[in-house]
Formats: structure tokens, C-alpha cells, sequence
């Protein structure tokens, strides 16, 4: 795929908010990837689930639309699942990385299986940060700094690949 240009290639989302502050450190732009093999129960997307809802948009046109605002150099990929889409995301995980956005994602995956997915480590290798594990409801809580359960781990993806293993960000315990 990665002779394709950004606007050949289409990744099926779900939604996209402009600006927000609760979905990663910082305002950010947050697209919200179709399709999640989890179904965690108490899920906050469930109506991102289905692989046949969403809409395919073109690379270009959700690269434009970050690059439309000025005040966004921030970007979070959730879902759905965005590492079911890891081959599509990549490419333009890689051109924001090449323009200086910092990058994170949430994903239902843990960390550890991450790595075992070539795709999914390819599109990990361009995060700045990862919110991993499936929403527990009975873990759930709303004093955990961008995360829904206390299972889930914010992390510091460069820190964690050099150091070969899952290294907390220290936003997992302050939520500055």
C-alpha cells in the first residue's frame, strides 16, 4: 500500500471532532476510526462497532481537515478500533509525524499484542503516546486522566519501544 498515494487510499471512520481537550493531552484533532472487534460491554462508541457503518474517506481529505486549523498540532486516532486499520492509518500517521504532530491512539489491544502485529507495530512506531487495553465496566472510573478503567495504561510509546517494555507516561498518574 505504500505506493499509493493519500488520496487513493480510504479509511472507513466513524467521526472526526475538530478540537478537544478530553481525548489526549492538550486540544487535538480526534478521528474516530468504524469497526472494533472488542465490543467491550459499557462501551462509549458502541455505534462504532459495525465494519459496515462509517464512511470511506480519502487520506488527503482527513489530512486537509487537520491541516485546516492552525492552533491543532495534536491528533488522537480512536475508535472503533484504529489498529484494525493499521496499514490505512499508517500513512498518514506518517506524513503528520513528518509535519511535527504529536501523535496518540486508544486501542482495545494490549501494548504486548501490539508488537506481535506487524501492522500494529509499524503504526506504534509513530505514536508519541497509547491508551491500551480493553473498558472494564467494573473497573470503570471518571478520575483516571483520559482513560475510562483502571485496567488501561496511558503510555509513552518511544520510551516503552527502547526500553522493551510498557513504560507509563507520566500523564497515567498526574493527567497533566
Amino acid at each position: 500500500m505504500s505506493h499509493q498515494t493519500l488520496h487513493e487510499i480510504t479509511l472507513r471512520i466513524a467521526g472526526r471532532i475538530g478540537e478537544s481537550i478530553v481525548d489526549g493531552p492538550g486540544l487535538r484533532y480526534v478521528l474516530f476510526t468504524q469497526g472494533c472487534p472488542h465490543h467491550c460491554p459499557g462501551c462509549h462508541n458502541p455505534e462504532t462497532h459495525s465494519f459496515d457503518g462509517g464512511t470511506l474517506v480519502p487520506l488527503d481529505e482527513i489530512l486537509a481537515n487537520i491541516l485546516a486549523n492552525p492552533l491543532i498540532h495534536r491528533v488522537t486516532f480512536s475508535g472503533g478500533e484504529p489498529f484494525v486499520q493499521a496499514d490505512r492509518l499508517l500513512p498518514l500517521a506518517l506524513e503528520l509525524k513528518k509535519r511535527g504532530f504529536h501523535l496518540m491512539a486508544y486501542t482495545g489491544f494490549t501494548y504486548e499484542a501490539l508488537l506481535e502485529r506487524p501492522d500494529g507495530r509499524a503504526l506504534l512506531e509513530t505514536l508519541d503516546m497509547l491508551v491500551d487495553g480493553p473498558f472494564i465496566q467494573a473497573q470503570r472510573s471518571l478520575d483516571l486522566p483520559f482513560r475510562g478503567s483502571a485496567n488501561q495504561r496511558v503510555l509513552d510509546v518511544p520510551a516503552s519501544l527502547n526500553a522493551g517494555r510498557p513504560v507509563l507516561h507520566p500523564v497515567h498518574h498526574t493527567g497533566a
